[in-house]
C-alpha cells in the first residue's frame, strides 16, 4: 500500500495492482480507512486502544515490566486481553521488560546447619500486614563497586520494611536490615509473624536465629535450589 500510495500518481492505481496481484478495490478501501479511521476493523481499534494502555502500564513501570508482567496489571485494572496480544503488540511498539545480567550466586548452603520446616508453601498472600516476612539478598554493581542489598519484605503489600547493603555479605549484613524492619514494624508475640528465607548459612547463623527468637518470629526456610520457595523475595530482588 506504501509503494502504491508513492508511485500512484506517475504509474496508475490500477497498472501497479495488476502488477502486484492486488484488487484495485483492496487498495481502495485501505485508503478509505486513513481518510476515515472510524470505518478501520474492529480488532484494529481495540489495539490502538489496548497499545495505550501497554505505553501506560510500561511506563509506570519505569520500563521494567515484561510482557507477563504487564498483562497481569491491565487485568488488576479490569481491561480484559489475552496475554497474546499483549505479547503481539507490545513486540510491534518494540517494548521489553528488563533482564537479569549474568547469575551470581548468594545462596551458600551449609548441610550441616540445622534448618527450620517450611512454614510457607510457596503460599505468600497473607490477610494482614506483620503476617509473613519474606528475607532475601542480591548483588549489583554500582560506581563505588560490586556491592550486596538485603531486602526485608511484608508479603501483604509487598513492602520492604528493612534493607541493608554492604560489600560482605556476612550474617551481620543480613541481621542489620532484619532489626531495621523489627524496628520500624514492632511486631509482637501474637502477631505470630513468620520470617520465611532461603537455606543461605547467613540466615541460618546462630546470631540471627537468636534474633529471630528474641524478637518472637517464627522461623521459616524453603527446600534446597528451589528458588520457588521464596519466589517473592526474588521477584523483588529482579525488579531492583
Amino acid at each position: 500500500m506504501a509503494f502504491i500510495d508513492a508511485h500512484r500518481e506517475e504509474l496508475g492505481v490500477e497498472p501497479i495492482c495488476r502488477e502486484l496481484a492486488i484488487a484495485p478495490s483492496s487498495y481502495r478501501e485501505h485508503a478509505a480507512r486513513l481518510a476515515d479511521p472510524g470505518r478501520r476493523p474492529a480488532r484494529a481499534r481495540r489495539d490502538d486502544e489496548i497499545m495505550d494502555e501497554i505505553e501506560r502500564v510500561h511506563a509506570n513501570s519505569f520500563g521494567l515490566y515484561g510482557s507477563r508482567k504487564v498483562w497481569h496489571q491491565l487485568r488488576r485494572e479490569g481491561i480484559k486481553v489475552a496475554k497474546c496480544t499483549v505479547e503481539r503488540l507490545m513486540r510491534a511498539m518494540e517494548l521489553a521488560g528488563v533482564r537479569r545480567g549474568k547469575k551470581t550466586i548468594t545462596t551458600v548452603r551449609d548441610p550441616k546447619a540445622p534448618c527450620p520446616l517450611d512454614k510457607v508453601n510457596r503460599e505468600f498472600r497473607v490477610s494482614r500486614p506483620n503476617a509473613l516476612w519474606v528475607v532475601d539478598f542480591t548483588y549489583v554493581h554500582t560506581w563505588a563497586g560490586f556491592v550486596y542489598v538485603a531486602f526485608v519484605i511484608d508479603a501483604y503489600a509487598r513492602r520492604i520494611v528493612g534493607w541493608k547493603v554492604s560489600n560482605s555479605a556476612t550474617a551481620g549484613f543480613v541481621l542489620d536490615a532484619l532489626e531495621q524492619a523489627i524496628h520500624a514494624r514492632r511486631p509482637k508475640a501474637d502477631d505470630a509473624l513468620i520470617h520465611h528465607s532461603d537455606r543461605g548459612v547467613q540466615y541460618l547463623a546462630m546470631n540471627y536465629t537468636q534474633r529471630l527468637a528474641e524478637a518472637d518470629l517464627v522461623p521459616s526456610v524453603g527446600s534446597v535450589g528451589d528458588s520457588y520457595d521464596n519466589a517473592l523475595a526474588e521477584t523483588i530482588n529482579g525488579l531492583y
